[in-house]
């Protein structure tokens, strides 16, 4: 068989995801609806004054703890937030931390917190099912413009 036909025949077939990452999945969810949630929206109900990106970084937080909880009913429709939770994370410590540890600058105890809550993201990659992520959204076709 030749790459191409494998090619088009693994596209157009919708592969089914294992028991095991189901649950796999469920648990990465139930972390982030969990444990993210027990965290953030004690400081959403009373919280004193914020600044405006307090307020809206607070507010993001508290809305993928909550969509989180989707993912346990639906953890293959929900997998999108999966991926936005490692790519800002993602960005995060590419952006912030690494710059400060390439010029030696101290990294203060905001900054330290924030880089071991980013780099938990980390058990994620290992619940995505990343033939079935490759299978439907980079080889299957995309949805029609008009």
């Amino acid at each position: 068989m030749s790459s191409i036909s494998r090619t088009v025949r693994i596209a157009t077939e919708k592969p089914e995801v294992s028991l095991l990452y189901l649950y796999l999945l469920r648990g990465a969810y139930l972390l982030l609806a969990i444990g993210l949630g027990s965290t953030v929206w004690p400081t959403i109900v009373h919280h004193g004054t914020w600044t405006l990106w307090q307020g809206v970084g607070k507010s993001f937080l508290g809305a993928i703890s909550l969509l989180a909880f989707l993912g346990l009913r639906y953890p293959v429709k929900m997998l999108p937030l999966l991926f936005f939770e490692i790519t800002w994370k993602a960005i995060w410590l590419l952006a912030v931390p690494l710059p400060m540890a390439l010029a030696h600058t101290p990294i203060d105890a905001d900054t330290a917190e924030t880089l071991q809550e980013c780099t938990l993201a980390v058990v994620f990659l290992f619940a995505i099912p990343w033939r079935y992520v490759v299978t439907t959204f980079v080889l299957a076709r995309g949805d029609r413009w008009r």
